[in-house]
């Protein structure tokens, strides 16, 4: 039993770890969930950065005029963190698809500080809450 905790801790420490570049990377390659929604590039926009806040990442870098944001999401008790990226393609007619990737930090954990399934359903809620009429929360609201 103490030998396979030995060999776990190791694969941590030697196991490769993700950045925001493997993001990129993972996109280049065909990687991420994409969803379309029928939202202006503006709007997909402000709600793509909010979906992270709720998500509680860390600061997010974005290139606008590329039609990307990446960012990351720091360790807790369950995982050692992820990094995160977003794509916006604007489709023309107020529609959008919507690229995310998410990657374990360390990616021998088995848990992930954000997935792909679940910043979509931020997504989906966040353009609920906008097409009602509301303002988006600064706190997460229930997906």
């Amino acid at each position: 039993m103490r030998l396979i905790l030995i060999l776990l801790h190791l694969g941590l420490f030697f196991g490769s770890c993700s950045t925001l570049n493997t993001v990129i990377e993972d996109k280049e390659a065909g990687g991420g969930t994409t969803e379309a929604y029928d939202v202006s590039y503006d709007d997909a926009w402000v709600i793509a950065k909010k979906s992270y806040r709720w998500a509680g990442s860390d600061a997010i870098e974005e290139y606008k005029e590329e039609g990307y944001m990446l960012t990351s999401k720091g360790q807790n008790l369950v995982s050692s963190g992820s990094v995160m990226g977003t794509w916006i393609k604007d489709l023309g007619n107020n529609k959008c698809e919507v690229t995310c990737v998410s990657k374990r930090r360390i990616q021998t954990q088995w848990a992930t500080g954000m997935t792909e399934s679940k910043y979509h359903k931020y997504f989906a809620k966040g353009l609920e809450i906008m097409k009602s009429g509301e303002e988006l929360p600064m706190t997460a609201p229930e997906v």
